[in-house]
């Protein structure tokens, strides 16, 4: 994988999982708990959300086209979903709506809602499907799962230290974070959309 397709990969997933934007929640939901309990937590999620995406990345591709759906079909919907989630960003709607799926919370959050849907939820699931449809060997794909995985490891530290990254950024510090993540991530979507309108030769 090229060095500039591989930064794209990173950027889109980490925008789309969003790890400074969960970390606020992480600790939401294990409040109360011991620091030995919330690292089970945090490294169940992380796992169950990393089988979830791995599937998504190798069989995805393959489920579209037993029901019929093209790639640039999908790439242009997903660009679709990724610039809905990127205003959500930009106008701060997705915070209160993840932090309503957070709560009320089991005494065990890994796998809900932490894994899915905060973690592993529909845009990052519709990215790995994008990702690994621009692949064009399997060392990519391996590649763009080396890059997820990587993306997950960001999302486990910070939970573990998601307390004092809260106090440090405060809720200023997060919404300034979240801000320039989403102006990113549309900028992203629209290039996905122009790629799946140039897969059908509507664009130059």
């Amino acid at each position: 994988m090229e060095f500039a397709a591989a930064i794209t990969a990173f950027v889109t997933l980490f925008v789309v999982i969003d790890p400074p934007g969960l970390a606020p929640l992480f600790v939401a939901l294990t409040k109360g708990m011991t620091a030995a309990h919330r690292r089970a937590i945090a490294l169940r999620a992380v796992v169950v959300a990393a089988v979830l995406l791995t599937a998504f990345g190798a069989f995805g591709e393959a489920l579209l086209g037993f029901i019929g759906i093209s790639m640039p079909a999908f790439r242009i919907a997903g660009g679709i979903l990724l610039f809905l989630t990127a205003l959500d960003m930009l106008f701060e709607r997705r915070r209160p709506r993840r932090e309503g799926q957070a709560a009320p919370h089991p005494d065990d959050p890994s796998v809900f809602p932490l894994a899915t849907p905060l973690i592993a939820g529909p845009g990052a699931m519709a990215t790995m499907i994008l990702l690994t449809g621009q692949a064009g060997s399997w060392a990519e794909i391996l590649a763009v799962h080396a890059i997820m995985a990587a993306v997950l490891g960001i999302v486990f530290v910070l939970c573990l230290g998601a307390g004092v990254m809260e106090r440090v950024l405060g809720d200023t510090g997060i919404n300034v974070v979240t801000r320039l993540l989403g102006m990113l991530l549309a900028a992203l979507s629209v290039q996905f959309v122009l790629d799946g309108l140039r897969a059908y030769g509507l664009a130059g």
